[in-house]
């Protein structure tokens, strides 16, 4: 009888670290079509680029909601999961490319992209904090946007230096 509770209690355990697992898995700030996206992109550089392109979207997507003060329903909770939403998409862009390098996989046009676009979304956020509308209310998101948004940039210089230069092209002898 005790046996039976254990080995009951032990798959419980292990059915529940199983689906903790799966939903740490899923990102919670990128929808189903764009996770399909990411897993099918094989290439390490293409991948930065999705994630970069996911951050920008979520920076338009904030820009359109403060242009439409009128719908106010939840409005707070909308800017502030945008704002974390950046956050995430641009992190994991970084951690991509960051372990691209550590693997030495040619991450080169990943990070120019991040060196492009980066200094872009800082000015923006830069710009938000001081004069956006009810900034107040999204204040504490907007700070941990713009502490990523300069970590990106600093890592992509480190990257760039760390990044290994492509093989040589061999050449078929005559």
């Amino acid at each position: 009888m005790r046996f039976t509770c254990s080995l009951l209690l032990a798959i419980a355990a292990l059915v529940l670290s199983f689906t903790q697992s799966a939903a740490a898995q899923q990102k919670e700030y990128l929808s189903s079509t764009e996770q399909e996206k990411v897993r099918e992109t094989m290439d390490p550089s293409e991948r930065v680029k999705l994630f970069v392109s996911f951050a920008s979207d979520r920076l338009k997507q904030l820009q359109y909601e403060l242009d439409h003060p009128a719908n106010t329903v939840r409005r707070t909770e909308r800017l502030n999961g945008l704002l974390n939403a950046f956050t995430g998409c641009l992190d994991e862009a970084v951690d991509r490319m960051e372990l691209g390098v550590e693997h030495q996989e040619d991450v080169r046009e990943g990070i120019k992209i991040i060196q492009m676009q980066a200094p872009d979304f800082l000015s923006y956020l830069k710009n938000l904090a001081a004069t956006g509308p009810e900034r107040n209310t999204y204040k504490e998101n907007l700070n941990d946007a713009i502490a990523s948004t300069s970590d990106a940039i600093h890592s992509a210089e480190n990257s760039s230096k760390e990044d290994a230069p492509p093989p040589p092209v061999r050449r078929r002898p005559q």
